[in-house]
């Protein structure tokens, strides 16, 4: 480990906490703060940190704790019983900003499969960045946190699928479906698995588990690292995979001493260390140019991202007889992208080079342009849920949910930040 990386540790850990602590003592959320070091320290402003292998890993790393941490923390039978508002929401919150976002790059000149890469980018909801979100506010346990989490989980899918079939289409000028269906079989036969190792194996094993020797954080990391490989073989994000493992490793299945433990280690270790090291480095990714036609653009792509999901979203949510400010709850909840939508960006940026290289297209599927509006789409976005997020439940203090969001609300101004 050299001393580079260690000054480059420091610098983002240090930015990290005192920016962090500034956003709490603003009544903003931490993370915020985390998001601005990363800006600031980055590339875009000051240059003191450059991205690097290392502090990305421990960013995936970070990721990865607090979707366990998340699975661990949510009831999994209130995942189930609010699944068909999920569905709704996900698919409304899905393809309204697609079709508005690929509308958009269409009208303004781009090619057809720009639009569609471009609708991708803005219909895509991160899990893992509304776990945090969510965790941060303490009301990941409520109603609407249930059917946000679960909505995300979907659009996860649906984002997978959808990329497939993108993906197919360019390269051979029509849909694959051969390998769309094995792509949904895989899927499939990856729930239904762990669905058979959470409910049958886990349990029979998490009941003998003592914490003796850290053996209690050994095994929940094994059941993540499994269930994340599982996820990935399906074609699906590690995340998922995490989430679910911290679903089966369950309050319910193992003896109150070791689940609070297990609580403890990865609460510490992604709030406290890694997670810091995502958002900084999330900072990072924001490029900019001073052309005002270059701002229109992104302008107009954060403009349809947001409206979209808040719209789409919304009815999805209103169509189960929810209020306007539940709908406006979940609309900010699954507004927050961060990562997942660049990693999207950047596979049809690297698929682009290689096929037009081969001649197979004439046009790029991104352009530079198009993809530094997506990553600046993807900073506002991450940086606006949380607050959007907060004022509207404080707005939702009412009727049944008052009680629990206000409680809930209150008890995390007073508490110390995550992180």
């Amino acid at each position: 480990m050299g001393s580079h990386f260690l000054l480059d540790l420091l610098l983002v850990l240090s930015g990290a906490w005192a920016l962090g602590y500034l956003a709490q003592w603003l009544g903003l959320p931490v993370m915020l703060g985390e998001l601005a070091a990363g800006l600031l320290l980055g590339p875009t402003v000051l240059g003191l940190i450059k991205p690097s292998e290392a502090l990305d890993l421990l960013a995936e790393l970070g990721i990865f704790l607090a979707m366990f941490y998340a699975g661990l923390e949510m009831d999994p039978r209130e995942l189930v019983e609010h699944f068909r508002p999920s569905v709704a929401v996900a698919l409304g919150g899905f393809f309204l900003p697609f079709v508005l976002g690929a509308g958009v790059i269409y009208l303004l000149g781009g090619t057809v499969y720009q639009s569609l890469f471009v609708g991708m980018g803005t219909s895509i909801t991160a899990i893992a960045v509304q776990a945090v979100i969510l965790q941060s506010l303490r009301i990941h346990r409520t109603q609407l946190g249930h059917i946000i989490i679960g909505a995300a989980l979907v659009d996860d899918v649906l984002a997978l699928i959808t990329l497939s079939f993108l993906i197919g289409l360019v390269r051979r000028g029509q849909p694959d479906l051969a390998g769309m269906t094995l792509l949904a079989l895989k899927v499939l036969l990856f729930f239904g698995l762990t669905i058979l190792i959470g409910e049958f194996l886990v349990p029979r094993v998490a009941g003998r588990i003592t914490d003796e020797g850290g053996k209690a954080l050994t095994f929940a990391l094994l059941v993540a690292l499994i269930m994340a490989y599982l996820a990935e073989r399906a074609g699906l994000h590690q995340v998922i995979g995490a989430f679910l493992a911290g679903q089966f490793v369950r309050r319910e299945i193992l003896r109150p001493e070791v689940y609070e433990n297990i609580s403890r280690y990865f609460y510490g270790l992604s709030y406290g260390f890694l997670l810091p090291v995502f958002f900084v480095t999330l900072g990072f990714q924001l490029h900019w140019s001073m052309e005002p036609r270059f701002w229109l653009l992104a302008g107009l792509i954060t403009a349809v991202a947001v409206i979209g999901k808040f719209a789409g979203a919304g009815l999805g949510l209103r169509i189960f007889g929810f209020g306007f400010w539940e709908c406006l709850v979940v609309g900010a909840g699954m507004n927050g992208r961060g990562a997942v939508e660049l990693i999207v960006a950047a596979v049809a940026m690297n698929l682009s080079q290689d096929l037009l290289s081969r001649g197979v297209i004439s046009a790029p599927l991104l352009t530079p342009s198009q993809f530094s509006a997506l990553v600046i789409m993807a900073f506002l976005t991450t940086f606006m849920a949380p607050i959007v997020l907060k004022w509207a439940a404080l707005r939702a203090c009412r009727g049944s949910e008052r009680a629990e969001f206000c409680r809930l609300l209150r008890e995390a101004r007073r508490e110390p930040a995550a992180g």
